[in-house]
């Protein structure tokens, strides 16, 4: 440190001529810019900016992967990024560097889309196809074929002219060295890159990462400002980047090596319980209020669902809550086999837990076997409906919402094996209670009602079905809106009415109103929509 001096001193005498100075690597910020100490004769020791000469008649090029260090060592003036390859380039380097006529532009171009484009990537790859004498679709099979595969091939050590002997010279430890460096000069942004690359890669959520700062980082990493900051440094470091609508994405391959620099490091399975318990706070309802902030968040979801933890206790309910709000977001969108998959999970894990009187428990086995009614497993569904409402009667009373759902759900699948007088006879019981505990105009009053009308129709008594629906629809969309999935039911089903009171004009009216708002509000791919579509097209011709 101590000739620095003298070469700063050397290089800006004029009569030295023109001269060109490199500096590479220059990621940490602290070796060029200490923090100031207390006392002035020890201010800025060490600070290896103030050696940086600056003259006239010589040049400085300085490479660094970090932008702040960057945009500081050059005071103010705009840094010049090097930015990915373009597909004309990377094919280039390609052949240049295998040397090889018969290559493939269309595999050469997918294994540039696979390494994204990053030179030090496809550098390694190339050494790799040499060394170990494999083609590049064969290189490609190994990449597709396992995360893990991704990562062993990015560690492999390879050698290249131009390169210090001391330096990595793999990606993933170059890489590491970055986060590594990150952790050091802000504690905040490495727990966020790691919390991130534990999710689908794609759109995080400022919520999420807002509201694992507040609840897992300690006190004087919290704050918005603190959260600004972080992202900052992840942004400098090219690891994340923001898209227009305020989301970050990671890139693929900095999510695979900061997972295996966690699994190294022996956090892995800790950061994972809290990425489970963060997301699965944030998830709502997957009802059709929530559906568009459950859409955007699902991958998330999906991708922690996916993770193994600490495995305690708390985690582990987390989870089951997670499984099961996604679950309705599945039923909502009719993928009935989705939505039975994450509740049967949701259930072992509540009912182990909880048990089997828990009116976690019970709600879950409730939405399950409305799963199997769905799919016309009708004995399944009726087993399932009566354990679950003499349960919740028992527990909670015969008059809680809890156990008039369960009621409303097993006369239901009465109703779908013909069994009218006993579908008929539970509707009537729990319209009757809603209507006296809930009021007429609650929503689960009208699909009692409409419930009711339901078996009045099945068995031709079309007076009586109609006028509760026409009840039933008009306060439907006074309620809940005229483009409410519930209000679109009652409208599909007076149509149906209609029709078979031979109002066939009304019913062919009313039937498009109800597909053209289905395709609009559930998608025109829906099972809701499709049954409409069919009995619309069907009665046209």
């Amino acid at each position: 440190m101590d000739v620095l001096p003298l070469v700063k001193e050397w290089l800006e005498k004029k009569d030295c001529g023109q001269w060109l100075m490199a500096i590479d690597n220059a990621d940490d910020s602290q070796v060029f810019f200490d923090q100031p100490v207390a006392t002035s004769s020890s201010r800025n020791k060490g600070n290896l900016a103030q050696h940086i000469p600056e003259c006239a008649h010589g040049s400085i090029i300085i490479t660094t992967r970090n932008k702040e260090t960057g945009s500081r060592l050059l005071k103010g003036k705009r840094p010049i990024e090097v930015q990915k390859m373009d597909a004309g380039e990377s094919d280039q380097l390609f052949r240049t560097k295998l040397e090889e006529e018969d290559l493939s532009s269309n595999a050469l171009l997918a294994l540039s889309s696979r390494l994204e484009y990053l030179p030090l990537a496809m550098v390694q790859a190339t050494a790799f196809i040499q060394e170990k004498s494999v083609s590049v679709p064969r290189y490609l099979e190994l990449l597709d074929k396992s995360d893990q595969n991704f990562v062993t091939l990015l560690s492999e050590e390879f050698e290249t002219v131009g390169r210090d002997s001391e330096t990595p010279r793999a990606v993933t430890a170059t890489w590491i060295l970055s986060f590594e460096q990150i952790q050091k000069q802000n504690t905040a942004a490495s727990e966020l890159m790691s919390f991130m690359s534990l999710l689908d890669r794609r759109a995080i959520p400022l919520a999420f990462l807002s509201s694992y700062s507040e609840q897992q980082l300690a006190q004087e990493l919290k704050g918005e400002v603190q959260l600004i900051k972080a992202l900052g440094v992840l942004k400098a470091f090219s690891f994340i980047t923001e898209n227009n609508g305020g989301d970050f994405d990671i890139h693929r391959l900095v999510q695979l090596v900061t997972r295996k620099w966690l699994l190294e490091k022996g956090t892995l399975r800790q950061l994972a319980n809290r990425a489970l318990l963060t997301i699965s706070q944030l998830y709502p309802p997957g009802n059709y209020e929530n559906r568009i902030i459950c859409g955007a968040y699902l991958s998330h979801a999906c991708a922690v669902l996916e993770l193994e933890g600490t495995q305690s206790k708390d985690e582990r309910l987390a989870k089951a809550s997670l499984l099961y709000r996604t679950a309705g977001l599945f039923d909502y969108q009719g993928q009935c086999k989705d939505a039975e998959k994450f509740l049967v999970e949701a259930k072992e894990i509540r009912s182990k837990l909880l048990g089997l009187e828990h009116p976690d428990t019970l709600t879950t086995m409730d939405n399950l076997a409305s799963t199997y009614r769905n799919q016309g497993r009708w004995a399944e569904a009726e087993s399932l409906f009566v354990q679950v409402m003499e349960t919740s009667s028992r527990v909670l009373g015969s008059e809680h919402p809890d156990t008039l759902t369960s009621m409303g759900n097993l006369a239901s699948t009465y109703r779908n094996q013909g069994r009218w007088a006993e579908a008929e006879s539970l509707f009537v019981q729990v319209m009757e209670t809603r209507s006296r505990v809930l009021g007429l105009e609650h929503p689960d009053t009208l699909n009692s009602m409409g419930n009711l009308a339901l078996t009045f129709w099945d068995q031709g008594r079309w007076a009586e079905a109609e006028s509760l629906e026409v009840q039933v629809m008009e306060t439907k969309k006074k309620v809940l809106g005229s483009e409410h999935p519930s209000t679109l039911t009652s409208m599909n089903n007076l149509a149906l009415t209609w029709e078979g009171l031979g109002r066939l004009d009304d019913a062919l009216d009313l039937m498009c109103q109800c597909v053209l708002l289905r395709q609009k509000v559930v998608g025109p791919d829906h099972p809701y929509t499709q049954s409409s579509l069919s009995t619309l097209q069907m009665w046209q011709h």
